[in-house]
């Protein structure tokens, strides 16, 4: 079993949420501390602190880590990564900690200031796919 924030598209209800129904054992509300970048039809979260971003923990088998990784971009350590997957720990909840996909900088994308994915999507009546 792993602990996975999603804080976008994987989020449920999203446009790529089926790539972990299979696997999907939990879902809860959660926070990380960090600020989220708007590139387009996803976003990129860097955990530098400055804020909150609003997203579910997902408890999932094992073998759902690969289809995730696909998914972002994650190749493994030190490779060339669109995403990296790092441990992280919730902002509120000190006892709940798992993976999360990162950037290391906002790629010059602009920030969404309340850090919610789902906000932003609604607020530019983005069709969901």
């Amino acid at each position: 079993m792993q602990k996975v924030f999603v804080y976008g598209t994987l989020l449920p209800g999203e446009a790529n949420h089926h790539i972990v129904v299979p696997y999907l054992l939990d879902a809860r509300p959660g926070a990380v501390r960090g600020s989220l970048y708007d590139y387009g039809p996803y976003p990129g979260l860097v955990l530098d602190g400055e804020g909150l971003v609003a997203g579910a923990w997902l408890t999932v088998q094992d073998e759902a880590l690969a289809p995730m990784d696909e998914l972002e971009g994650y190749y493994g350590p030190g490779q060339d990564n669109e995403y990296d997957r790092v441990l992280v720990t919730d902002a509120f909840d000190p006892e709940l900690s798992g993976w999360v996909y990162v950037w290391n900088d906002s790629l010059g994308c602009p920030r969404i200031p309340d850090g919610s994915w789902r906000n932003h999507v609604r607020r530019k009546g983005w069709a969901r796919e």
